[in-house]
């Protein structure tokens, strides 16, 4: 069974989408020798991502001319499927496909995505009825898909993700060297994604300005859809002497970044999945998440949920933790039982089996 997989994505946003299709990649790689995978990566990234079979695609991501670059390219794949992880895949095709559907955020929250991606997500209508089988990370985005788009749930196969194994605890002096280098509040709260609406940032900031006694906030990440004005809003809210950022953290500044904070954060207004919530427990960091979208199932009784929009519940929850070592304590290690649930390798098995079924056809 020869499989293509599309990481092209990898070169244009390497967020939750990419991170996703490369680590199911490597562990479909430690799969049975059955499975014969091959990579599709963008001719910007200059060295192949992984030990494996590699092509390369000249065909941008989200290209306006995408559908007709990617059928010319892959006319002649010898394939016997290939899986678009970013929703989208080949409609003019002579091999099975496979899609993953990971939320619907460009559907419930237009205002926060541009123009162009309304115009790419807003072929996944035709993507759904087009592919062979449908994957998402969870049950909630199997009940969008059926009440938004009609698709019977028995399409879809929900397969949980994981975080990265170098999400883990580390010792505590490294931490610190970490942030004494890096002139960063040990200890602080800290939030990370990508710096758009529907994380809900404004919400967060509102509810920490109701915490005046309350370490540093640490906000890392990259500008994404409709970025936010976030200097103005601290500004105005008196929070410039409490706020940091990073910008664009490496994978592992972001385990040291883990490490080091008193509380993760994570009031998203929707979530597909929340790699972040799953990679804070597996550092030991207490978490208060949003109950939105799919976080109430990642999150679990690993964490604190709240409704994101309930900006008084958020700032409750946050200084619970904060005060009370107990609670900070049990929910370390809830958090710990909560990620030990999900893995790349189930993730993978789970997939592969989809394959089997979709090619056996």
């Amino acid at each position: 069974m020869r499989v293509g997989i599309d990481l092209r994505l990898y070169s244009y946003r390497p967020a939750g989408i990419a991170t996703y299709a490369l680590n199911l990649a490597r562990a479909l790689l430690r799969r049975p020798a059955d499975l014969e995978l091959v990579v599709y990566q963008s001719r910007k990234t200059r060295t192949p991502l992984l030990e494996a079979t590699t092509r390369i695609l000249f065909t941008p991501c989200h290209h306006r001319y995408e559908q007709l670059g990617l059928a010319v390219e892959l006319l002649r794949a010898p394939i016997d499927l290939l899986h678009s992880p970013d929703f989208i895949p080949p409609f003019w095709r002579r091999f099975r496909s496979v899609i993953s559907v990971h939320d619907l955020a460009f559907h419930f929250y237009p205002q926060f995505t541009t123009a162009e991606s309304r115009r790419y997500y807003g072929q996944l209508p035709r993507a759904l009825a087009s592919a062979d089988a449908i994957l998402v990370d969870a049950e909630a985005t199997r009940r969008d898909l059926a009440t938004e788009f009609d698709v019977p749930p028995e399409r879809v196969d929900v397969i949980p993700l994981a975080p990265d194994p170098a999400f883990r605890p580390l010792p505590r002096e490294q931490v610190e060297a970490f942030f004494q280098e890096r002139k960063l509040p040990l200890g602080a709260i800290f939030w990370v994604g990508t710096f758009e609406g529907r994380k809900n940032l404004s919400g967060l900031l509102r509810a920490y300005a109701r915490l005046p006694e309350a370490p540093p906030l640490l906000l890392a990440g990259r500008p994404g859809w409709q970025s936010l004005p976030l200097h103005e809003a601290i500004a105005q809210l008196g929070l410039t002497q409490r706020v940091q950022f990073v910008w664009g953290p490496s994978q592992e500044e972001l385990v040291h970044l883990y490490n080091g904070a008193a509380l993760f954060v994570f009031p998203s207004l929707y979530e597909g999945f929340g790699f972040p919530v799953l990679e804070a427990m597996a550092c030991g960091t207490p978490v208060v998440s949003s109950n939105a979208g799919s976080l109430a199932e990642v999150c679990g009784e690993g964490g604190l949920q709240v409704d994101p929009q309930d900006e008084e519940a958020l700032a409750n929850a946050m200084e619970a933790v904060l005060s009370s070592p107990t609670l900070a304590a049990d929910l370390r290690q809830r958090g710990f039982a909560q990620v030990a649930r999900f893995s790349w390798e189930r993730c993978a098995e789970e997939t592969l089996a989809v394959y089997r079924r979709v090619v056996g056809r």
